[in-house]
């Protein structure tokens, strides 16, 4: 049987602001729309954040998370991971209280502090609709993204009774060995789903070495105990996406990692970037996961039993 791939999409982050992109979601129901839209083009597991409707700003209020969580459950079979990241401009304790309140059956958990450098973009973009979106751009010149072994001991506990697996964000190869450090103290358990990020400014780079460096680190820390997926930030997104899934591992897409969908041409959805990967898999002769298929190579608990 062939092998299969899982896909995810983040459908819209906190690090691309409402004037970059017309296709980006901001609504509960433009969030939902692209969440539903990327699990029919074959994503398996949607990743959300969510936004003031009424600005765009990342907004990591339980209450943000209420009109499109139950409306992307009613109407797909697809796994909901919700961020812990928020966004690098808050506080552990505010980042985790959706997935603390909601208990999904994932939960994204970055595994640690670094330079998150988004002030290049405004090279590119220059007007801006809201007031916030330069300043958060050009804040994050001296910003410090906090994921502090503290702050990750402090979303594990907090979720440990909750049945919530994680999406382990991985900038950087030492973030793989801090991993092993909560698995070695058990407070991450396998199968762990790592999430290697490439291209983003002050991580690992988004040369295929990056990408081979990474797997082979992960490979002799982790061994069978790991799914491993990866993220390409901007126009790494597909080439990175290729090289990964022929490597072995699965694939996340979405508008929170790229705006784009080819040199100088806006993804008008984040199911047409699934689309893109899903031709990239199945070109390989590989299959997509299902949701189904993505809760049991991961052992998850079931779209049952979340709190919404």
């Amino acid at each position: 049987m062939a092998r299969k791939v899982i896909i995810t999409c983040a459908v819209t982050g906190a690090i691309h602001t409402p004037s970059m992109s017309p296709h980006l979601p901001i609504t509960p129901e433009e969030i939902a729309e692209a969440a539903i839209g990327a699990a029919e083009a074959g994503a398996a597991i949607v990743h959300l954040h969510a936004r003031d409707p009424r600005n765009g700003k990342p907004d990591q209020s339980p209450e943000a998370f209420a009109p499109f969580l139950q409306v992307v459950k009613q109407r797909s079979n697809c796994v909901i991971n919700i961020t812990t990241g928020g966004a690098p401009t808050m506080l552990v304790e505010e980042r985790v209280r959706p997935a603390a309140y909601y208990k999904p059956e994932v939960a994204s958990l970055n595994m640690g502090s670094m330079n998150f450098g988004l002030y290049p973009m405004l090279n590119r973009f220059k007007e801006f609709k809201h007031d916030w979106e330069e300043s958060y751009l050009e804040g994050s010149r001296d910003r410090i993204f906090r994921n502090t072994f503290s702050d990750i001991e402090y979303i594990l506990t907090t979720c440990a009774e909750n049945g919530t697996r994680f999406e382990i964000e991985c900038y950087d190869i030492g973030h793989l060995y801090t991993l092993a450090h909560f698995v070695d103290r058990g407070l991450i358990k396998p199968p762990l789903f790592v999430q290697s990020v490439f291209g983003l400014l002050g991580g690992i780079g988004p040369h295929p070495e990056d990408v081979a460096h990474m797997k082979r680190t992960a490979d002799r820390l982790f061994g069978s105990e790991y799914q491993w997926s990866v993220l390409g930030a901007g126009k790494n997104q597909l080439p990175i996406a290729a090289q990964a899934a022929a490597m072995g591992g699965n694939v996340r897409v979405g508008l929170e990692d790229s705006l784009w969908i080819g040199p100088g041409r806006l993804a008008k959805s984040n199911a047409q970037q699934v689309q893109m990967a899903r031709q990239i898999i199945e070109g390989l002769g590989l299959e997509i996961a299902t949701p189904d298929d993505a809760r049991n190579m991961l052992s998850l608990k079931g779209g049952d039993r979340v709190n919404f």
